[in-house]
C-alpha cells in the first residue's frame, strides 16, 4: 500500500523559512515518476506548488514561489522536501504531497496522495 506521509508545517512570519517533508513508503518506482508539492486554502480550488522528476531531477515551479520554493529529495528517492524561504502570508494553505507515475507534463492526474500538513505565514 503506497503512504504518503507529510511533515513540516508550522507557522511562522513574513519572511521566515519552513521544510517541509514528504516520506513515501510502498512505492515500486520506475523511470518515469513525479513527486509534487500542492497547496490549498478553504474555499480555493488545489493549486500546484513545485514538481520533481525523481529519476532525473527536473524541478518544475508554479510562477508565485519561483525563486523562494526549493523541491528536491533524498538519494533513495523515498523522500521529497520542499525547502520555503521568504515565506509570505499568501503562502498559508495545507500542503500536500502527491505522486504520479506518468511524468510532470501537467499537475493532474496524481494518483496518490498525503494527508497534508498545514503552514501559516503571518504578517
Amino acid at each position: 500500500q503506497v503512504q504518503l506521509v507529510e511533515s513540516g508545517g508550522g507557522s511562522v512570519q513574513s519572511g521566515g523559512s519552513l521544510r517541509l517533508s514528504c516520506v513515501v513508503s510502498g512505492y515500486t518506482y520506475r523511470r518515469n515518476e513525479c513527486m509534487g508539492w500542492f497547496r490549498q486554502t478553504p474555499g480555493k480550488e488545489r493549486e500546484g506548488v513545485a514538481t520533481i522528476r525523481t529519476a532525473y531531477g527536473n524541478t518544475y515551479y508554479a510562477d508565485s514561489v519561483k525563486g523562494r520554493f526549493t523541491i528536491s529529495q533524498n538519494n533513495h528517492r523515498n523522500t521529497v522536501y520542499l525547502q520555503m524561504n521568504n515565506l509570505r502570508p499568501e503562502d498559508t494553505a495545507m500542503y500536500y504531497c502527491a505522486a504520479r507515475a506518468s511524468g510532470c507534463a501537467s499537475w493532474s492526474n496524481f494518483e496518490y496522495w498525503g494527508q497534508g500538513t498545514e503552514v501559516t505565514v503571518s504578517s
